[in-house]
């Protein structure tokens, strides 16, 4: 039985009491959630270890960190050390992007030594399988594209990102766009290309209850993947990004039924001023399914600092209702990502979920924010260090410049604002 089945015969089960436990809730409005379809909790029974996570409504802005290796850079070790700095900076998910060395292996070890949720790409897999047994990453069947999708889920992957809503239809909706920059979506190409050689029907889209079964069988969160989303600002919000939305917002009424959990991905690029529309549209079309953004990036020009410019976009797409952020690196349009690469997109993408969880009025959010302004009033050190997002870069700065019998910083010394205010007001805020 899955989440969405248990949550619909009003069950509460295991999973949905911790994740009300983690979030300061009841245990019914999460099976409330859930059977309503806006809340999912990735949970594969076969991912041995795994913390329920819950995604969407109500609950706090969740963060996804992308891993994985590439045919330049096929070696585990770098990427599994990534995924367990990313746990330690505060993401909530990993995603296993892995296109080079022994895919399947990676994907086993990754899944062992990870306690979050992990997703996939299904279709990157069946990508390399085909250049690699046939020279071309668009010459796989329909068969082999299930075959690998359901080796995934047994192995214990909790949600996959299917790109079941680009069509036919819409690549000739495309092709009289006039984008920019097309196509940015690895898996929206690779399925793109199929379609287009073998003029037939995008077999993720064509044979959907065959997805539908498999994800029910191991209780996979579908993610349904945004193949069309824009690649540049000027790209956002056109009619192709829009067709594929109305889509899969049939298609989440599709798993529904099936007892099958699923969430949206969106945006990509989006200037600042339709971010806020776009999280409108997808909650309208899609039935409040939980958005899964992709920064978004509101500038084309931050290369570099991906991460702030994603972070920007990601804070205000969370504020207006987008569930869960993949964050997004220094190294986003310009290579593979260091460890500390990983490291700097979890924490930005943690201060826009965090900023956003404020103005939704999340159990704690406000509370925390507090407590460092107190801390901070009351010159106390080791709390205010111990509210940081980050607490191991606060206390690298405070350590660096400041000798240690310090009361103030070295920012202001004698000249401290809340020194002074306290001396001559006689007392600390948390006196009142």
């Amino acid at each position: 039985m899955t989440q969405l089945e248990a949550a619909k015969k009003g069950i509460i089960t295991d999973e949905m009491k911790e994740v009300a436990r983690h979030e300061c809730v009841s245990p019914e409005q999460i099976r409330e959630g859930i059977a309503s379809g806006k809340i999912v909790i990735p949970f594969n029974p076969n991912h041995k270890g795994l913390k329920p996570c819950g995604i969407g409504k109500g609950l706090s802005t969740k963060v996804n960190a992308n891993i994985g290796t590439s045919d330049k850079y096929p070696d585990l070790s770098p990427e599994l050390a990534k995924a367990k700095t990313a746990m330690e900076a505060g993401a909530d998910a990993i995603m296993d992007l892995s296109t080079g060395g022994n895919i399947k292996s990676i994907r086993k070890t990754i899944i062992s030594e990870i306690n979050v949720p992990l997703g996939t790409v299904p279709i990157y897999e069946a990508g390399v399988m085909a250049q690699n047994k046939n020279g071309s990453v668009i010459e796989f069947t329909v068969d082999e594209l299930f075959e690998i999708i359901e080796e995934q889920a047994e192995q214990g992957v909790d949600f996959i990102t299917v790109h079941c809503g680009l069509t036919l239809e819409g690549v000739e909706r495309l092709r009289c766009e006039g984008r920019i920059t097309d196509i940015v979506s690895r898996g929206g190409a690779f399925i793109t290309g199929w379609m287009i050689k073998n003029e037939k029907q995008n077999p993720l889209y064509e044979h959907f209850d065959r997805l539908l079964k498999i994800a029910k069988k191991y209780d996979v969160t579908l993610s349904l993947g945004d193949g069309l989303r824009p690649g540049c600002i000027a790209d956002a919000t056109d009619r192709a990004q829009i067709q594929e939305l109305i889509t899969l917002g049939e298609l989440v009424q599709e798993s529904w039924k099936q007892g099958v959990q699923v969430m949206v991905e969106g945006p990509g690029h989006v200037p600042l001023d339709q971010i806020q529309a776009n999280v409108q549209l997808q909650k309208r079309i899609c039935h409040e399914a939980p958005f899964y953004v992709l920064g978004p990036l509101v500038t084309d020009i931050a290369a570099g600092y991906d991460h702030i410019a994603g972070a920007i976009g990601g804070a205000i797409a969370a504020a207006a209702g987008a569930d869960f952020l993949c964050y997004v690196t220094p190294a986003e349009h310009l290579g593979l990502p260091t460890q500390e690469d990983v490291r700097e997109g979890v924490i930005a993408s943690k201060i826009a979920a965090h900023a956003a969880d404020i103005v939704k009025g999340i159990p704690g959010a406000r509370e925390r924010d507090l407590k460092m302004a107190r801390a901070r009033k009351n010159l106390d050190w080791e709390a205010q260090l111990s509210f940081a997002i980050d607490p191991e870069r606060a206390r690298s700065y405070r350590d660096l410049k400041n000798p240690s019998d310090v009361k103030t910083c070295t920012m202001c010394g004698k000249f401290c604002a809340m020194d002074i205010v306290a001396k001559y007001l006689g007392k600390s805020r948390s006196d009142c």
